[in-house]
């Protein structure tokens, strides 16, 4: 029998918060790092505004932001940095997560699909993120080490049209032999559309006015908060 594969995004998607900002309230709590919390913003806020006006597409500005907060980190070991990434998800996370995506999340464990969280976000969070949710596969923006430290780069982000290309390439690297008919993906911005279109059962969580658009007019399924879940087999 084929496995079945169901792509999860996170920012927004599993949670209502944006790990990103948890990263930054983690420098902020401990007192930590405020010129490179100040360059961040020096640098992102006109890029921000460029996104906004739709000058920059949203894949393009979020990636370099995903990218970017490799500086947080630099010249971290990997056990400081640990440090950082569980306090995002034991304290900034643990309010922020968005039921009705975990609870589909949960039915297809309960399935034996091969789940797999697909994030711009920095691997070793994404991992710790993966390891809370009881999920083995993680597809995430790798951030560099060199000799046991954080270099402050990453490389190229998973966003836009890298995270379908990264998805399927790590689904072909476990040797499943999945289609992309059978699979899902769940997104919640209009740059997960590259995601939500390689795959048979596209679900927008609590969409993005794009995105929600592009929902509409496709007939997918939309998944909000607050509302009485059913199982996908019932939608």
């Amino acid at each position: 029998m084929r496995p079945i594969v169901a792509f999860f995004d996170v920012d927004g998607t599993l949670t209502r918060g944006h790990v990103w900002r948890g990263i930054m309230a983690y420098f902020q709590h401990h007192g930590l790092r405020r010129w490179t919390h100040r360059l961040f913003w020096a640098y992102h806020f006109p890029l921000f505004l460029l996104y906004k006006a739709r000058v920059l597409p949203q894949h393009i500005a979020r990636g370099q932001w995903a990218q970017h907060l490799a500086w947080y980190v630099r010249g971290y070991s990997e056990q400081r940095a640990n440090e950082v990434w569980d306090w995002v998800v034991n304290v900034y996370l643990a309010d922020q997560w968005r039921p009705v995506s975990l609870e589909r999340l949960r039915w297809h464990q309960e399935q034996g699909h091969q789940v797999v969280l697909v994030s711009s976000g920095p691997r070793p969070l994404m991992s710790r993120i993966a390891r809370h949710l009881g999920v083995q596969h993680v597809v995430a923006t790798p951030f560099e080490v060199r000799n046991g430290r954080y270099t402050g780069r990453a490389r190229a982000p998973v966003i836009g049209p890298e995270k379908p290309r990264r998805a399927w390439a790590y689904v072909r690297a476990q040797g499943w032999d999945a289609r992309p008919r059978d699979a899902w993906a769940y997104g919640d911005a209009i740059s997960d559309l590259p995601l939500l279109e390689s795959v048979g059962h596209p679900v927008a969580v609590a969409p993005d006015a794009e995105l929600a658009n592009v929902a509409h007019s496709r007939n997918w399924p939309v998944l909000m908060d607050k509302v009485s879940s059913t199982s996908p087999e019932q939608k």
